[in-house]
């Protein structure tokens, strides 16, 4: 088997020693079989490693039937209807499932979205609830192994239900977040870059330079870090609906129609939207996006940038850790920070008020569009794996003081650029240094390359585009942060 031409059999040999079962092979070029079923790429890495050998060869039979078995596609899903319901069967698989507690009845329920199959169709029993709410209530949207049966109706004019049997959070390994962040000292930084863009399912070969590498590395900020609010602009087929949609569970991507009620908060149902479970919600094509034009959206959208909350018309208060990223595709000459890049967005995107509540700029324009070789060849990070580590950072606090510790602040620095440049750093240096555990650990000029500067130019370009927007902040530039020196012990 061939590898990427950059791994070598030494450098194979201490990835595999540092990350032991959690290293995978991926050939994104070669596992059509497996892209056919159109499973997301942490359920995919999972089902590549468990039929896959020491020298990355896939039993290909075992993971193909392992796949219908265990993952129906839409059209088998009447068969298992059928298999319940009229044969009194239970059956396992796995899928995607959120439940809806009714306040009024007391009730639960279930929805497998990806069939079809809603709230008043299923029900969960209070002695399964009991044993499985835990991990039902891990997040809005779980992934796991679902075992499902019916319920006979036992009055007169009452309805069958599909019923909850058993339910299996997916989560196929236990990780250690202090071995992730201790194996980082066993690759050089160019390396560590190059584990990184694999464990996202991208061959670091196939880029032209460090720069578009660091291009790339950017969109991961929001998955490192909590309340990060960016914005990307990009030609289209660059690849950012497929990191931001397909990568991390803890993550969700609207792509098309979105509605208050699915996005902030359901006052009907007294039910917090997506905002309140995910790691980051990511709104794409949003130079089409209708709902931009919701005024109530709009505000709060604004909210949940500034404070983390929104408060609902009935005092209900929404609590947020996710940040927001705006993305969308624009024509090649609006590519350019130094001219009014929004003119074709909606009209938010012309408010000041609205875009300094945004951290930080994305210059899409700076990646090449997805091709073949761009896709991962090689031995790599399992994405789940490298996805739940993204999660798990997120609650580290120590890189937020170190860094609070080195960013010397200028005189009458503003507020938001402080916070800003802030939290872009600690995001940088959680992914590009995670086993920097004080603020010695980590050498001063390598922290402004990586960390301090692009935060800098991240924040500028959205202050450029606010002098666009209102002339009253034409000249307002960030201010010169500088790094302080700290003797190493």
């Amino acid at each position: 088997m061939t590898t990427d031409s950059k791994q070598t059999p030494e450098f194979i040999e201490r990835l595999k020693d540092a990350f032991d079962e959690m290293v995978v092979y991926k050939d994104l070029k070669k596992s059509n079989f497996i892209s056919s079923f159109k499973l997301p790429s942490f359920m995919r890495d999972w089902v590549l490693k468990r039929f896959q050998n020491d020298e990355g060869e896939i039993d290909i039979d075992g993971a193909a039937g392992f796949i219908k078995e265990f993952i129906p596609k839409k059209d088998e899903w009447k068969g298992i209807v059928n298999r319940v319901v009229n044969y009194g069967e239970t059956v396992q698989f796995l899928a995607k499932i959120t439940v809806n507690i009714d306040i009024g009845t007391q009730s639960v329920s279930f929805e497998l979205p990806d069939f079809g199959l809603g709230y008043r169709e299923t029900i969960i029993t209070p002695d399964v609830w009991e044993m499985y709410s835990s991990e039902l209530l891990k997040s809005d949207e779980n992934w796991g192994i679902i075992e499902i049966g019916y319920q006979y109706p036992t009055k007169e004019k009452e309805k069958g239900k599909i019923k909850l049997v058993s339910f299996q959070d997916f989560c196929p390994y236990m990780i250690d977040l202090d071995d992730f962040k201790y194996a980082r000292e066993d690759f050089s930084l160019t390396e560590w870059i190059d584990i990184l863009l694999g464990a996202v399912d991208y061959n670091a070969t196939g880029y032209e330079s460090m720069e578009q590498k660091l291009a790339v590395i950017q969109r991961l900020l929001p998955f490192v870090e909590k309340r990060i609010n960016l914005m990307e602009l990009a030609p289209a087929g660059t690849g950012k609906s497929y990191l931001f949609g397909q990568i991390s569970r803890h993550g969700w991507l609207v792509s098309g129609k979105v509605t208050r009620a699915k996005l902030i908060y359901d006052i009907g149902k007294k039910k917090d939207g997506v905002v309140a479970f995910r790691d980051f919600v990511a709104l794409d094509e949003i130079r089409e996006a209708e709902y931009m034009k919701d005024t109530e959206i709009q505000s709060a959208l604004q909210a949940i940038m500034e404070n983390g909350a929104y408060r609902a018309p009935d005092n209900h208060e929404v609590n947020v850790d996710a940040g927001i990223i705006f993305l969308g595709n624009i024509s090649s000459s609006m590519m350019n920070e130094y001219q009014n890049m929004f003119v074709e967005l909606p009209r938010p995107f012309h408010q000041p008020q609205f875009l300094d509540r945004i951290h930080g700029f994305i210059k899409g324009w700076d990646l090449p569009r997805m091709t073949d070789d761009l896709k991962v060849c090689g031995w790599a990070l399992n994405s789940e794996y490298f996805a739940t580590i993204m999660h798990a950072l997120r609650d580290d606090p120590t890189y937020r003081a170190i860094v609070d510790e080195l960013i010397i602040l200028p005189p009458g620095a503003d507020t938001r650029d402080t916070e800003a440049v802030k939290r872009i750093s600690t995001a940088y240096l959680k992914l590009l240094f995670p086993n920097v555990r004080s603020a010695e650990d980590i050498d001063s000029t390598e922290f402004k390359k990586y960390c301090l500067k692009p935060a800098m130019e991240m924040r500028q370009i959205i202050r450029l585009q606010m002098a666009y927007a209102d002339e009253k902040y034409q000249g307002s530039v960030v201010p010169e942060f500088t790094v302080e020196e700290v003797d190493e012990e």
